[in-house]
């Protein structure tokens, strides 16, 4: 522990095309949460291209350091432990934050942490509030759907995830269709609002005995529904196919969570990960819930998306277990979060 008696920990994330780093000071408290995005630089690939990703890290890294260090007022010596992303993401891209983090911990004798990307979308969370369990998290990202309960910090039990894209990746791919321009998510959420659901949709798996979830065919329904308009010469509203594609995803997202609310009998909903910015589904969980006997955690926009505050968070409470990952650390693409934890060695005292 620092010389003022209080934890502070340096996180870094690299997972995909942010290169992020933050301050978190007893696990709660940001000092600082600095992002480089490289939207400009993948939006005329309407994707995150991989490469390009892992040369802007390269190009980035330094910079925020000394930028996140100077924002919070300190110095490394001042730093506790040095937290990173390990995984799940695009590995280039992780290995660039993984390096850095194991170089800075060897330079300045500090305790290294690997952690779960989406443990740390969860963990934003704890930046507003004290978890209380069981917790139930609803994970809805670019790569993840996820139900994932929480009985103790640090254990995660998956009870229902995506069995082909992910919620965030139809957006993305629903959104090409309708050529609006890359990030996806957030243009098709502006037009939702705009239009009117007249295409009804399917909800896949909504009404199945299991909290899976299923969003390829939704996302072909729409491709073919825009497709045998064009070949008819009919003209379709863009704000209208947002609207009903938005629909559908959000009414299974709901059902199944509000489901899972009530089997489970969770003292706590965690919203989590980048579509939790999704207005549509921030106001129809809320509706959902109003008069639940269940507290409702939405992350403000900032914490939805990818950021390092979130990757501090998340190794408060690891840090405080004792779990210290070697310099043997690796970047891991497909980490499970369920078995993650179990890896790192814990010391004692």
């Amino acid at each position: 522990m620092s010389e003022n008696e209080h934890q502070l920990i340096l996180a870094i994330e690299t997972s995909c095309d942010e290169t992020a780093m933050a301050i978190i000071k007893d696990g709660r408290e940001v000092l600082s949460n600095v992002v480089a995005s490289q939207i400009e630089s993948h939006k005329r690939f309407g994707g995150v291209v991989p490469e390009i990703a892992s040369r802007h890290h390269i190009e980035q890294i330094t910079v925020v350091l000394e930028e996140t260090l100077k924002q919070a007022g300190i110095t490394m010596d001042d730093v506790d432990a040095i937290a990173v992303t390990e995984g799940p993401g695009l590995v280039g891209a992780l290995l660039i934050g993984v390096s850095a983090a194991k170089s800075l911990a060897f330079a300045h004798q500090k305790p290294l942490i690997g952690v779960h990307h989406i443990a740390g979308h969860i963990y934003a969370n704890r930046l507003l509030k004290e978890f209380e369990f069981p917790l139930l998290s609803l994970v809805v990202s670019g790569g993840h759907t996820e139900l994932i309960l929480m009985d103790e910090h640090g254990q995660f039990e998956v009870i229902g995830e995506t069995r082909d894209d992910a919620a965030g990746e139809a957006y993305d791919k629903v959104a090409k269709t309708l050529n609006l321009p890359y990030p996806g998510g957030p243009q098709i959420d502006r037009l939702a609002q705009e239009g009117e659901e007249r295409f009804p949709f399917t909800r896949a798996l909504i009404n199945e005995d299991t909290y899976d979830f299923s969003f390829s065919g939704l996302k072909t329904a729409v491709m073919n529904t825009l497709h045998n308009a064009q070949q008819r010469g009919e003209e379709v509203s863009s704000a209208d196919m947002a609207a009903s594609f938005q629909a559908s995803v959000v009414d299974v997202l709901v059902t199944k969570t509000y489901r899972a609310v009530k089997e489970y009998g969770v003292e706590q909903l965690i919203v989590a990960g980048g579509v939790a910015a999704n207005q549509g589904l921030r106001k129809a969980l809320h509706e959902k819930f109003t008069n639940e006997d269940v507290e409702v955690l939405i992350p403000p926009l900032h914490l939805c998306t990818d950021n390092a505050a979130m990757i501090g968070a998340a190794a408060s409470i690891a840090y405080e277990q004792g779990h210290r990952a070697g310099l043997d650390l690796n970047a891991n693409p497909s980490l499970s979060i369920e078995k993650y934890r179990k890896r790192s060695t814990v010391t004692k005292g």
